[in-house]
């Protein structure tokens, strides 16, 4: 049974590594889309809706889509003034009941509430509303129930492993693979 779970989160894991190299592609874009922007507005004096609009959908897509991998890499900020002096079996139980009791409630939540929100933007091919802007809105509505699945899952993964961890079983061998 414990194969099970250690290929399921392995799989949960490299989904997540996967998108997370793409978000990481998408970080060079806004990089050059933002230095394009600020070259345009004070070397030529002029902006466009399209770059300004282009540089908060690649940001949608990098904090929404790049959620999951950065909870892969235990990258989000929390409070670890008690969290970082326990063992691993409390720190386990923490991130257990964290999970059960406010990750997947919450990004149950989002999902579930933007799921309708992304569908009528897709029904409807939602566009900038702004003359010279995107007219691919829609997608970028879309990120918002994508990217709480990945966070979604990517908490089941976390949540295995630390009920393992709780029970005196790691699912990982020392060392990973």
């Amino acid at each position: 049974m414990t194969d099970f779970f250690r290929s399921l989160c392995r799989w949960i894991d490299n989904v997540n590594e996967w998108v997370g190299r793409i978000v990481a592609w998408g970080t060079a874009v806004v990089v050059a889309v933002v230095f394009v922007d600020v070259v345009m507005r004070y070397v030529f004096n002029t902006s466009f809706v399209f770059t300004q609009e282009l540089e908060w959908h690649l940001f949608a897509f990098i904090f929404l889509m790049g959620a999951g991998a950065t909870l892969l890499k235990d990258g989000h900020v929390r409070v670890d003034i008690f969290y970082q002096r326990f063992g691993p079996k409390a720190r386990a139980w923490i991130n257990l009941l964290g999970v059960l009791f406010f990750l997947i409630p919450g990004c149950y939540m989002i999902v579930v509430t933007s799921l309708k929100f992304a569908h009528n933007a897709f029904s409807i091919m939602e566009g900038s509303p702004d003359p010279g802007g995107i007219p691919f809105r829609f997608i970028v509505k879309g990120f918002i129930p994508a990217g709480f699945v990945l966070v979604l899952i990517q908490g089941v993964a976390l949540g295995i492993r630390s009920f393992f961890t709780v029970i005196g079983h790691d699912l990982e061998p020392e060392g990973g693979d």
